[in-house]
């Protein structure tokens, strides 16, 4: 289908209420939300939240599924978190906390968070620094996976998939909206993420959603594999 301007109009039409795009950057966390959730999150009614949802899902933005009564919602795949994440890196504009404890959540993000499926935020960017500086992949000819980068990644228990085994790229740049520089996206960012919270690098934090810690465990091993070695704490701000 080709892109036109009524249809760029159409999807920004969606993201102009703010309900809408504080529930579809609440969904970059990857997880399914209901309806509930999403409404205390963006505080709306329920009644309010399920019409944009409606509209959402209705527009491809999202996806549904229903167990029992409740209804769960979540982004509708990575192209549409990328398109999301890349419009915060554009507009977003740093924020002042106004408390102790929002500054801290700034930071925590900041520092380290998943971006739908893949790792981003400080450490996000430096493990593709160091990819990058280690000639694990290469921006030669577009971004592709060096030899070395396939045995590293395979090594690591998160080589590409078969060719050809779905629409998603291997490998793709997405810009971190608190970083304003790429971190990786793709099929092998994903996988990356989730080789190292199965074990046990990166850990989620339960009381801030798409927050990450980066363990001690995580830090060796992020040393030893990649030589990145980030100061554990910092004053970032994170985009609204």
């Amino acid at each position: 289908m080709p892109v036109t301007a009524e249809s760029i109009a159409r999807f920004a039409g969606l993201l102009a209420d703010r309900s809408r795009a504080s529930m579809c950057l609440a969904l970059l966390d990857g997880r399914a939300w209901t309806a509930g959730e999403l409404a205390r999150h963006a505080r709306v009614a329920r009644s309010t939240a399920s019409e944009h949802l409606s509209a959402l899902v209705a527009a491809g933005v999202l996806s549904e599924e229903r167990q029992g009564r409740h209804r769960y919602v979540r982004l509708a795949g990575p192209e549409v978190a990328a398109v999301i994440e890349d419009l915060g890196a554009v507009v977003g504009e740093p924020v002042r906390p106004t408390s102790l404890r929002a500054a801290r959540a700034a930071s925590r993000l900041a520092e380290a968070r998943t971006c739908y499926d893949h790792l981003a935020g400080a450490w996000g960017v430096a493990v593709f620094d160091a990819l990058l500086d280690k000639g694990l992949v290469g921006t030669t000819d577009g971004l592709v996976l060096t030899p070395a980068g396939r045995s590293w990644f395979a090594d690591l228990g998160a080589g590409p998939s078969p060719a050809g085994s779905g629409r998603r790229p291997h490998l793709r740049t997405c810009l971190d909206w608190t970083e304003r520089r790429s971190h990786l996206g793709g099929s092998l960012g994903a996988a990356l993420l989730r080789r190292a919270v199965d074990a046990g690098w990166l850990a989620p934090v339960q009381e801030l959603p798409r927050a990450l810690t980066v363990t001690a465990q995580g830090r060796r091993a992020f040393a030893d594999l990649l030589g990145i070695d980030l100061p554990a704490t910092s004053d970032r701000t994170v985009a609204s």
